[in-house]
């Protein structure tokens, strides 16, 4: 296990208190006890209200201080859309949540076993963030292939389309739900998916039907679990669909940094909007998210971050018009995922969009980086502890998370 981080600042705030004790201890002892012996009673009220303050001084114990997080992982095979090739003719890859997975594995950075698998959404999570005619909605063919803007669905019948694509959507909104649980309990989550940003209470939107993370800050409100939560939506699109379900919530904030001019027009009005110009490279988009995030985190006041890590920012993405690198994607995703941990704020990290080629690679680098950050000592400590089993293929599911069944 590493050794525990003492928070920023406590080191100072250590000699503020003893110094504090200190001063006290000497004007208690002018005022109170003056020239002549003390009764017993004065001494035992000085011993009372100095105590406390003495024991502020203290050095913590290795058990006081906050542990270093772990990073956990969701995904599963489930999350896969797969109808002989057609899902190919849409810009966006819904196999590069496989590919993530599995190039992690081939790396051994992680292994199967480390995958916790999510349930799938059920009608009552849904409920609590979407209307039921747009549960209805669903039924429709045709109104589904707008959702997903792809025609050719059009053509396929429901039932076809429930099991291949809706229930693929399900699990990985699933995922996002585990991994705000896992979070808490943890530190560190990554959904290998979700983020589906521009689904609305009451219609799908932009390729995403179920809005995951409202759904998810409402089941673990139903838990009891939190109450305030910061969205930080670094997708290239405004997140509009999360913007509209949270609109009215005094406890959730959403912060989304996104290029001007580009999808959706007109956009919807956050708690906090960073409009960015075609072409901002990874520089210029690193000084305004390192000038905002901050105070964000300030005026929220979160209990979880949300955070929506789409790389559509990537230059030559073909939907959008940025100039990010894969290491500017990469550096952004770990200055949110470090602000939180140096905070001491869970922090959820779901992989939204990115159309080009590459985009699973950029996402892949992302996610091994913050496991390489985050988590080796953690693994080297569980290695040494254990004999290692041996590796599996990743079309069998790793064995179900018990933190996924409420």
């Amino acid at each position: 296990m590493a050794t525990p981080v003492r928070p920023a600042g406590q080191g100072v705030r250590r000699r503020n208190r003893q110094q504090a004790v200190h001063g006290n201890r000497q004007t208690l002892g002018r005022r109170r006890l003056g020239p002549i012996c003390p009764s017993w009673k004065t001494l035992l009220g000085v011993v009372l209200a100095v105590a406390p303050l003495a024991a502020c001084g203290q050095t913590p114990s290795r058990d006081d201080t906050r542990k270093a997080p772990a990073v956990t992982l969701v995904y599963s095979k489930k999350y896969e859309i797969n109808f002989g090739g057609l899902e190919r003719a849409h810009p966006f890859d819904i196999h590069k949540y496989t590919k993530i997975a599995k190039q992690l594995i081939a790396d051994e950075v992680v292994a199967v076993r480390d995958f916790h698998v999510p349930d799938e959404l059920s009608r009552e999570q849904i409920l609590l963030v979407h209307t039921p005619a747009f549960l209805t909605s669903l039924k429709s063919s045709t109104t589904v292939a707008e959702y997903l803007e792809a025609p050719m669905v059009a053509v396929l019948p429901a039932g076809m389309i429930d099991r291949g694509m809706l229930r693929a959507f399900r699990h990985a909104s699933g995922g996002t739900i585990l991994a705000a649980r896992l979070a808490l309990k943890h530190g560190i989550a990554v959904n290998i998916g979700g983020g589906y940003h521009h689904a609305k209470p009451d219609r799908g939107e932009g390729f995403c039907v179920y809005a995951d993370m409202p759904i998810a800050i409402r089941v673990l409100r139903k838990e009891k679990l939190v109450r305030r939560v910061l969205v930080v939506d670094l997708d290239v699109h405004q997140g509009n669909g999360t913007i509209g379900c949270c609109q009215g919530d005094p406890d959730v904030f959403t912060f989304s940094m996104h290029q001007r001019d580009i999808y959706p027009i007109p956009k919807e009005k956050g708690d906090l909007d960073i409009e960015l110009r075609a072409g901002t490279d990874d520089e210029t988009y690193l000084r305004l998210l390192r000038e905002a995030l901050p105070d964000v985190i300030k005026r929220s006041r979160p209990e979880l971050v949300i955070l929506q890590a789409g790389c559509d920012t990537l230059k030559g993405d073909p939907l959008a018009g940025l100039a990010m690198t894969q290491d500017g994607i990469v550096r952004r995703d770990a200055y949110v995922i470090d602000t939180c941990v140096a905070r001491g704020i869970p922090v959820v990290m779901t992989l939204g969009g990115g159309y080009s080629r590459q985009a699973w690679k950029v996402q892949h680098a992302s996610v091994r980086n913050i496991i390489e950050t985050y988590d080796t000592a953690r693994r080297q400590s569980a290695d040494a502890a254990q004999p290692q089993a041996k590796p599996k293929k990743l079309e069998v599911d790793p064995k179900k998370s018990k933190a996924g069944k409420r």
